[in-house]
């Protein structure tokens, strides 16, 4: 059963109100993950303490990164069951956690930080994986 709206809505705007788009629906994240190849990075929201300490701050300090994609969305575990299916879908093997974080270039995985890797972390920690996984896979290559 999803928690009250008004319990959330503070939860998502921490994100939205930073130019995060919400997904709320299987059909959003369809047409969000980049048909043209793009790379996209989506946030699992969770109402949990790991979500508010540690996972959306992280994401936030990481998407100031000079090579964090242009895209950017979330969904809500608990909230937002289809929209979160459809990313935990095109997952594959990687066991569902919220909250999470993925990369994607088009609709293939690139990188997840799961939850047990947010747990107990402070935000720094965790933004410093996100701008290794965007340098890796965001930035420019030397060609």
């Amino acid at each position: 059963m999803p928690y009250p709206e008004e319990m959330v809505t503070p939860m998502r705007r921490e994100l939205t109100d930073n130019g995060v788009t919400e997904l709320t629906t299987a059909t959003a994240v369809d047409d969000f993950l980049a048909p043209d190849g793009a790379t996209t990075f989506v946030i699992i929201n969770s109402v949990c303490g790991c979500a508010a300490g540690g996972a959306r701050p992280g994401a936030l300090l990481g998407l100031q990164s000079e090579h964090a994609p242009a895209r950017v969305g979330t969904v809500f575990a608990g909230q937002d069951t289809d929209a979160v299916q459809r990313v935990r879908e095109l997952c594959g093997q990687v066991p569902p956690s919220s909250p999470s974080m993925a990369l994607f270039q088009g609709r293939e995985l690139l990188w997840f930080l799961p939850r047990h890797m947010i747990e107990g972390r402070d935000p720094q920690s965790i933004a410093l994986d996100i701008v290794n996984a965007f340098e890796e896979h965001c930035a420019p290559s030397d060609a």
